[in-house]
């Protein structure tokens, strides 16, 4: 199975969502993908032995992955800063994959139903999701 994990700006999100998918799905294809060469760094520091960072390869990621883990951003386009193109969000609105977002970093935006988490229990909750997710239950 073939996951991408996918960020930007900085990369601690993807950094901390990749150190924990590594842990719990070491046997998996692992691909982080930063939208810049920054947040791909910081993937690749946490152990990720395949990583790329541009459009294009959260293009092909999008089509390629059984699973996609990353920010709700990813389907804003221009969000991050400008980051996330048009072709990015589309890419990843319209994946196959089962998309699990983290909701964070969403300036101007807020997600009914969703309470103030810390950081580190999202990730946690992502990660838990998508091991049930990959046993077939109800994520």
């Amino acid at each position: 199975m073939q996951i991408a994990i996918i960020d930007g700006r900085g990369g601690k999100l993807g950094a901390a969502l990749t150190e924990e998918v590594l842990k719990r799905f070491p046997q998996d294809d692992i691909l982080a993908v930063g939208i810049n060469d920054a947040a791909a760094e910081q993937m690749r520091k946490t152990g990720a032995k395949r990583c790329a960072s541009g459009e294009n390869p959260v293009l092909v990621a999008c089509r390629t992955a059984d699973l996609l883990l990353g920010s709700m951003e990813l389907v804003l386009a221009d969000s991050m800063l400008g980051e996330v193109t048009p072709r990015m969000a589309k890419a990843v609105s319209e994946s196959g994959a089962m998309r699990i977002l983290v909701p964070m970093h969403l300036e101007g935006i807020a997600v009914a139903g969703v309470k103030e988490t810390s950081a580190s229990e999202l990730v946690q909750d992502a990660v838990q999701k998508a091991e049930r997710w990959k046993k077939g239950l109800p994520v």
